[in-house]
């Protein structure tokens, strides 16, 4: 260990700032946001490093740094582009022993400032030792994502409560209170917004004494189309939590290689006449794993509200009065039309947007054909493959012209995805010889023509970073 990891204490404290351009306006909103004090030297200060200097109780002085500036303060930072004073900065500050930094220049330090993710009270700072500030920063993004921003909240309901924890619960069970109220419902609580009856229940629990979940809780998770990047905050953070998960065919292996490594995996994917367990199965171990007081991730492609059963599966937990969370995902009309290149709805082309399936609960498609075969929208069919062309003629029939554009979208969002387009006259027959595999997606109407235009970017290939050398 390069160096010995320490919070320093500012608040109210008098902190010297040289430097008045961006980076040390950078360094002035740190040691603003922990309460310092802000004595800023520089001949030149920025507008909004003079207001943190006033609005924290500190000063700016528009002149050139001197010796007597280092008196009564209690931390340095050099933030100028003149090696030279930053040298004799540091070299002054640290024969005082006061804590220096001095902004990319690590051999002029006696402390670095690393990247931070801020859940005050909770706060978690990332160094390489100033040897890959970017690398730094890329760690501190991965965590921002993973860490909902109320964990401040959830830390300031544990200070709130540990004293009076204390005083009820001998020290063997505060643990276990605590590893409870931390990483169970009452955490979810807070996370979800409900402050105040997470308060209610910290009182039950407390008064209760019980420290062992007796009831689980449901997370109904959308795991979108395919590329784990689509994920929600909140998607991964429960995929991180559950003791068993449950999941489609239509979740991908990279979505699953993010759900916590220890939990138990039951595969419950359906094909057309093919279910590895029928969805009144799934229900019931849904609700008899819940009960016995599991945390049970229900993942499913997509979004569990769109032609995914979601609102059978919490019908029957609502029931029998199992919690349960319903997390949206991005829908597979959504994500692969945008990795296609193909705009929903466009001002030119599409007022509107259905999404179809012909796959209802008793495998008898019962559409109103006439309404589908309109102009002016954009029809979207789920697990169209084997019907497509049936799908096709059946709208031609109806009114839908032959030479409307159609595209059939293999394996979206994956770097596997593949986009035929054509007609509806002649797109059944390109998908014949082109050996398309599942999952697919159907996209009918004017906007598909777009995709000539659009359709050559896939996200990430031109995605950049910028970079500097500071990992605050």
């Amino acid at each position: 260990m390069d160096y010995f990891p320490v919070f320093l204490d500012v608040k109210s404290r008098r902190c010297l700032l040289v430097g008045g351009g961006d980076i040390a306006t950078r360094k002035g909103r740190l040691l603003a946001r922990a309460g310092a004090r802000l004595c800023v030297v520089a001949p030149e200060i920025s507008a909004e490093l003079q207001t943190l200097a006033e609005q924290g109780g500190g000063e700016w002085h528009l002149r050139s740094y001197r010796h007597d500036d280092l008196d009564q303060v209690v931390l340095v930072c050099a933030a100028t582009d003149d090696y030279a004073l930053n040298e004799r900065i540091s070299q002054e500050a640290q024969d005082r022993y006061l804590p220096t930094n001095v902004v990319d220049s690590p051999a002029l330090c006696s402390f670095i400032t690393p990247a931070i993710v801020d859940r005050s009270p909770l706060v978690v700072a990332i160094s390489s030792g100033g040897e890959a500030p970017v690398l730094a920063r890329s760690m501190r993004a991965r965590l921002e994502t993973l860490i909902p921003q109320q964990y401040g909240q959830l830390a300031q309901l544990a200070s709130r409560w540990r004293e009076r924890v204390k005083q009820a619960l001998p020290e063997a069970d505060r643990r276990r209170f605590w590893e409870k109220v931390l990483q169970g419902p009452i955490a979810e609580q807070v996370f979800s917004g409900r402050v105040a009856q997470a308060e209610e229940a910290m009182t039950e629990a407390l008064d209760a004494q019980d420290f062992v979940d007796t009831r689980g809780e449901v997370y109904l998770v959308g795991a979108g189309p395919g590329d784990p990047e689509l994920l929600t905050l909140k998607a991964l953070r429960l995929m991180q939590q559950a003791d068993v998960v449950l999941y489609d065919r239509l979740v991908s292996p990279r979505v699953m290689e993010l759900v916590r490594r220890d939990a138990d995996r039951i595969y419950v994917g359906k094909r057309r006449h093919e279910h590895s367990m029928p969805q009144e199965n799934i229900n019931e171990l849904l609700l008899k794993l819940a009960q016995e007081g599991k945390r049970v991730l229900r993942l499913k492609g997509g979004d569990p509200f769109i032609f995914g059963r979601g609102g059978e599966e919490i019908d029957r937990l609502a029931q029998h009065r199992i919690p349960f969370q319903v997390v949206p995902g991005i829908t597979a009309a959504s994500g692969c039309a945008a990795y296609a290149g193909i705009p929903l709805t466009h001002r030119d082309y599409s007022q509107s947007v259905r999404f179809i399936t012909a796959h209802l609960k008793t495998d008898n498609p019962n559409l109103s054909w006439p309404e589908l075969a309109l102009p002016g929208q954009t029809l979207v069919f789920y697990m169209s493959l084997i019907g497509l062309s049936d799908i096709c003629q059946t709208l031609i029939q109806h009114g839908r012209g032959e030479s409307t554009p159609a595209a059939l979208v293999e394996k979206g969002t994956l770097s596997e995805q593949r986009v035929l387009t054509g007609t509806l006259a002649d797109l059944p027959k390109q998908v014949a010889e082109s050996e398309v595999h599942g999952p697919t997606l159907l996209i009918v109407g004017e906007v598909v023509q777009l995709h000539r235009h659009l359709g050559w970017f896939r996200p990430g290939e031109n995605d950049s970073q910028k970079t500097d050398d500071s990992e605050d």
